[in-house]
């Protein structure tokens, strides 16, 4: 089968070779001629996805994978066509389809009878359905779910372990007609493994929702259900810190029933997905009072640590002040949404002298995010763990000399350094 992935990015690029891995044709689409450029050469465009590097170049290399920068052509040469151009939106979760539907025009042009074309960027309930068929007949002249078939396949998985996620994840599919949740299944069929999950309610596979809308909607329930849950843990945090609980006992005494699944409390909630698609379903229903609670419970977190850390160290204005970790989670080396900023804006409100570390950026990458970097071994008075790079795990004195007060914001195990100082979390 000859398989069109448009948007080379963290997921769109360990799609294609998973795709080209199964023996497919695949053609791989991008609007950045330096990307497109590095996956003719066989190089990983970035670093830090597990086998990519080496899958990558061995589909090169068998000309199973080629990559160009005409989404239309690529588009053309494809009998199943994945498009994960990203959604953009502001810091209220509000859409921006520039993108998208520019790669959208791209991929009409090039559409052909009986191609499937699926969407797995998370979006909106019913935008597959109403905003994407009606552009794609408009430029193709075909009409979806007639001549060609037309599908919503959300993404499931993490940066860092997509070719695992894959396979331990159903694939969830839905079509805008039976036809074409049909013919998506057909294809996802074909170039996907599954490990066995006999804890399923069905076999683990290609699971077809029955529509573009139920499968839009079962990726922001599953995400929107995090938010929610962490919203509420937090919310437990801050009471329990008020009335001398911890709430991290509580919380592993009350999972300990089958019943009860409650998430940790955090200095904040960040990345592409977790805070941005609970507003992306608020979008769709305004009404949504649960998730705007517990989105605002989510948002406070920052303020709420830097209470925590004031609390246990004493004013902090003047005190030199490191943030340790700009990424929103360890191991990953990006900051879409991370809680790094609004932990230094909190720090900068109380007057102290901010500096930030991390150990996936460069100094220069550092200042470029508007930060001031911090070498280790400089004196420092306190620190926030912001982000769980496995790294601080095995920081002291050494690194970090004169701390006074830690605030481990995410509970990351910090033998060394509560030898040398207070160590405290948002529960306290």
């Amino acid at each position: 089968m000859k398989i069109a992935v448009v948007a080379l990015g963290k997921i769109g690029l360990p799609l294609a070779v998973q795709f080209a891995k199964k023996g497919h044709q695949v053609f791989g689409a991008d609007v950045n001629p330096e990307t497109v450029h590095k996956v003719n050469q066989g190089a990983e465009p970035f670093p830090g996805e597990y086998q990519l590097d080496v899958a990558l170049r061995d589909v090169v290399e068998q000309g199973l994978l080629t990559a160009t920068t005409d989404t239309t052509a690529a588009v053309s040469s494809a009998q199943a066509v994945v498009v994960v151009v990203p959604l953009f939106v502001d810091a209220h979760g509000v859409p921006d389809f520039r993108a998208l539907d520019s790669a959208t025009q791209a991929i009409g042009k090039g559409v052909r009878s009986g191609t499937l074309v699926s969407y797995e960027t998370t979006l909106p309930v019913g935008t597959t359905r109403n905003r994407f068929a009606p552009l794609l007949e408009s430029t193709s002249g075909l009409r979806a779910g007639v001549d060609f078939h037309l599908a919503f396949s959300p993404e499931r998985v993490l940066t860092g372990r997509v070719f695992a996620d894959l396979r331990r994840y159903p694939k969830l599919v839905g079509g805008l007609t039976p036809t074409c949740g049909e013919a998506a299944q057909r294809f996802y069929e074909s170039v996907l493994d599954f490990d066995s999950r006999p804890e399923l309610s069905q076999p683990n596979g290609v699971w077809n929702l029955g529509s573009c809308e139920a499968s839009e909607m079962a990726k922001l329930a599953e995400t929107t259900y995090r938010d929610v849950n962490i919203g509420l843990a937090n919310q437990f945090a801050k009471f329990s810190s008020a009335n001398n609980i911890d709430i991290y006992k509580v919380i592993e005494a009350c999972n300990s029933q089958p019943y009860s699944h409650i998430h940790q409390p955090g200095i904040a909630v960040g990345g592409h997905c977790i805070p941005i698609y609970p507003q992306m379903y608020m979008w769709n229903d305004p009404d949504a009072t649960i998730v705007r609670a517990a989105r605002e419970a989510n948002w406070s977190m920052p303020a709420h640590a830097i209470d925590v850390l004031e609390r246990a160290h004493g004013a902090l204005e003047g005190q030199r002040v490191v943030v340790l970790g700009a990424s929103y989670r360890g191991g990953v080396k990006e900051t879409a949404f991370s809680g790094v900023f609004a932990v230094v804006d909190e720090l900068k409100k109380r007057n102290a002298n901010v500096l930030v570390h991390d150990p996936m950026f460069t100094d220069k990458e550092i200042k470029e995010l508007g930060f001031t970097p911090f070498v280790p071994g400089q004196s420092v008075d306190a620190a926030v763990l912001q982000a769980d790079h496995f790294d601080y795990m095995s920081w002291g004195s050494t690194e970090l000399a004169g701390v006074r007060t830690v605030l481990n914001g995410r509970r990351l195990p910090l033998i060394h350094l509560e030898e040398i100082c207070r160590v405290v979390s948002v529960g306290d």
